[in-house]
């Protein structure tokens, strides 16, 4: 069997879009801290952004003490990425910026300050279901193919060859044992980029060589002579045609591929991440339930397992918490749970504190890349509780 997980550039619009929106948010952290910004104070948002051709609509809901150049914020992301010619298909120089943010509710606010909330405690931001994932097929405990897959976008991003444009997005396919379920090799690798022709010197069979031997030594140690590639399978991509001059970018359409890739069995709830400051559980519990699920592995309580966390807008503490090892646990994922209630601090203020998510690098960083760093919720530092909880049972 085949499994196939998809990754992108950091220039494709939907990942421009969620860019911006992050950096808006990171400008106020800063501008917050300055103002003696503390969990209780904290501002408060959810930044939309939809990116057309030569615009950019940046809308959503604020709730903070600090005053934002919106319009500088834009155009240095969006060059910062890459795009400042329209040749190779958006310039940030010329992009018209319009804000059309408003400030956040307040019978949201109400649920979501200390001072202030029905519980006297940082509520949930929303309503909703996000899933964690962990599984040992890389040291990373991700699926092995979604790893390969951002492994090859960060690659073509670090190859800075000009011919390759921002704007691209890969798949792998790794061929999987039928009995074991183990992977064994990468079958297929497509990759598309736009192709900025000013820099192209040759025949057009010379980008593709290009594009192979990044994507080939990307992979290495688990493609061979056998491994399919296929580039721009439509036969041309030019960069003129590329980011939203083609495609619209829009915040929180990725988000199969930021978080797991589409691997069979990693689930997706809530909504976009990125774009959300952390008393949001949309961001937080993404990265809390990602925490669970991977110290369970690391633990060696199971090889495979999902963590699904739910929340009251307003309530601090998850509504339920769901486990399921998919049959590998070495317990019950009943017992599992009880363990996980008691160790983990799951409430938005917990979660805050401990992934220091009210750190304005943080927000820069996690469009790139959602888990594979060295982030607070990448870390397996509750591995000896829950192995010492489990020996208990």
């Amino acid at each position: 069997m085949q499994i196939t997980s998809e990754s992108i550039k950091i220039g494709h619009p939907d990942i421009v879009a969620d860019t911006i929106a992050a950096h808006v948010i990171a400008d106020i952290l800063d501008q917050e801290k300055a103002l003696g910004m503390d969990i209780n104070n904290m501002p408060h948002c959810g930044i939309e952004v939809f990116l057309g051709k030569g615009i950019c609509v940046v809308g959503g809901e604020v709730s903070t003490r600090a005053w934002i150049d919106l319009d500088k914020i834009v155009r240095e992301t969006v060059l910062g990425i890459g795009y400042n010619d329209i040749a190779v298909g958006l310039n940030g120089h010329s992009l018209g910026v319009l804000n059309a943010i408003i400030p956040q509710s307040p019978d949201i606010n109400i649920g979501t300050r200390a001072d202030s909330g029905k519980y006297k405690e940082i509520g949930a931001g929303d309503q909703g279901i996000m899933y964690g994932f962990a599984c040992d097929e890389t040291p990373e405990l991700l699926p092995l193919p979604y790893v390969l897959a951002t492994r090859m976008m960060r690659a073509f991003e670090d190859s800075k060859d000009p011919i390759f444009a921002p704007d691209g997005k890969g798949q792998v396919s790794v061929d999987y044992d039928d009995e074991t379920k183990k992977p064994l090799r990468v079958a297929k690798v497509l990759m598309s980029n736009a192709i900025d022709y000013r820099f192209v010197k040759g025949k057009k069979d010379v980008v593709e060589k290009k594009a192979r031997k990044i994507a080939f030594d990307a992979l290495k140690g688990y493609v061979d002579k056998n491994t399919e590639f296929l580039f721009n399978p439509t036969g041309e991509w030019q960069a003129i045609n590329s980011c939203s001059a083609a495609d619209s970018g829009i915040t929180g359409r990725k988000l199969v591929v930021q978080a797991y890739g589409g691997y069979p069995g990693a689930q997706l709830g809530g909504g976009a991440v990125v774009n959300k400051s952390p008393e949001k559980v949309d961001c937080s519990a993404a990265f809390g339930a990602r925490y669970v699920a991977k110290n369970i592995v690391a633990a060696g309580l199971a090889s495979k397992c999902s963590v699904q966390l739910s929340y009251a807008i307003g309530v601090a503490k998850p509504f339920s918490i769901y486990i399921d090892t998919f049959g590998t646990s070495k317990i019950s994922d009943r017992t599992i749970e009880e363990i996980v209630n008691r160790l983990f601090d799951l409430t938005p203020a917990g979660m805050i504190n401990n992934f220091d998510l009210l750190k304005s690098e943080t927000y820069r960083r996690i469009p790139k890349t959602l888990f594979m760093d060295n982030y607070p919720w990448e870390k397996t530092d509750m591995v000896k509780k829950l192995q010492k909880e489990a020996r208990a049972k």
